[in-house]
């Protein structure tokens, strides 16, 4: 057999594996009488989006559903479909529901649930099935269906195939959900994570009646003090090392916390934004945005230049104890970020 032939019927195995699993997780959806869909902690519009879509779903089959995602910002994504359902604060009992549908989490920590989870599970009293979608690299397994495409732009990306492959019909409101997850996760088709597929999807859900100017007035025009101040500190700190052609910036928790004055942005996604925003230098390969989650806990993230071919962050990131591809990947680890003179070292 020709290699060509080999890796054809690889892709036509992976791809026959992932149809499968698409299927299971409609049938489960189906079958379940009390769901839960909960999106990440201080949710972004890629996880707004992406359980939006989901309520749009379980209006149409008619499911008995809560919609969660902690910390929700007040009024920032009021114009996405279904956004006023979404609980900020958990006002509901885990152990009614029988189905949870986590989105755009990449750990069970991010769906603020994750104690509560494993009590029921530890109990083995109540049933509880997850499923999961994202596009996140993988952190932990708490889901019994995972559907994680790790090359996808958004989560709301991943949930598109999900409808396409069942055969459920597109609207507004989905391709809305679906086309502001894309928009978010790419700053408009400007990060390396826009494939031809991503513009393809997007250039569908226009088709479906997504609002494409609302999108964009609303969420690059919505930004807060904070946030911007957070920017601006990233690209203070911003150094270049010329020989490795590597560009990196460094957040302390304590510069952080001067910056926010709270708490509000530390498990934010606005990190990996920053991150997605320097990898379009010019004469860079990489970028590298390290920060103090906590005193003595640091998280990394790296992206790679949309021109950098070759090159796999995810390399890397393992070495450090983290994943994720080739061009986006993270990894966490004790320690203390300390600055001297002229730069700063881990300790």
């Amino acid at each position: 057999m020709s290699l060509i032939r080999f890796l054809n019927k690889l892709r036509m195995k992976k791809m026959s594996n992932l149809k499968e699993l698409h299927q299971k997780a409609w049938q489960k959806i189906q079958q379940a009488k009390n769901i839960l869909i909960v999106g990440h902690v201080n949710p972004d519009s890629d996880a707004i989006s992406s359980v939006g879509a989901l309520i749009e779903l379980m209006k149409r089959i008619n499911k008995k559903y809560t919609a969660y995602c902690q910390d929700k910002p007040i009024d920032a994504y009021n114009f996405l479909p279904h956004e006023e359902e979404i609980l900020a604060s958990k006002d509901f009992d885990l152990e009614s529901f029988d189905l949870i549908i986590a989105v755009d989490c990449g750990s069970k920590s991010r769906t603020y649930l994750d104690k509560e989870i494993d009590e029921i599970r530890n109990d083995k009293v109540k049933d509880l099935f997850i499923i999961e979608f994202d596009h996140h690299p993988k952190f932990d397994k708490y889901s019994d269906i995972e559907i994680r495409n790790s090359e996808a732009s958004s989560t709301t990306e991943v949930l598109y195939y999900f409808f396409k492959l069942n055969k459920i019909d597109f609207n507004k409101n989905i391709a809305t959900s679906i086309l502001s997850g894309i928009l978010t996760d790419t700053a408009n088709f400007l990060y390396p994570s826009t494939g031809k597929e991503t513009v393809a999807i997007s250039s569908e859900m226009l088709n479906y009646g997504a609002q494409f100017p609302k999108i964009v007035n609303r969420i690059w025009n919505n930004r807060s003090i904070q946030s911007i101040r957070l920017w601006s500190l990233a690209l203070n700190n911003l150094q270049i090392n010329y020989k490795y052609k590597v560009a990196f910036t460094v957040l302390r928790h304590q510069e952080i916390a001067e910056v926010l004055k709270s708490d509000e942005f530390f498990d934010s996604d606005i990190f990996g934004e920053i991150a997605g925003f320097l990898s379009n230098m010019a004469d860079v390969k990489a970028v590298m945005l390290i920060r103090e989650q906590e005193p003595g806990f640091i998280k990394g993230s790296f992206r790679a230049s949309a021109y950098s071919d070759g090159i796999d962050l995810s390399n890397l990131a393992q070495i450090l104890g983290g994943g994720g591809h080739a061009k986006a990947a993270g990894f966490t680890v004790d320690g203390v970020i300390e600055k001297n003179a002229n730069s700063w070292i881990v300790k």
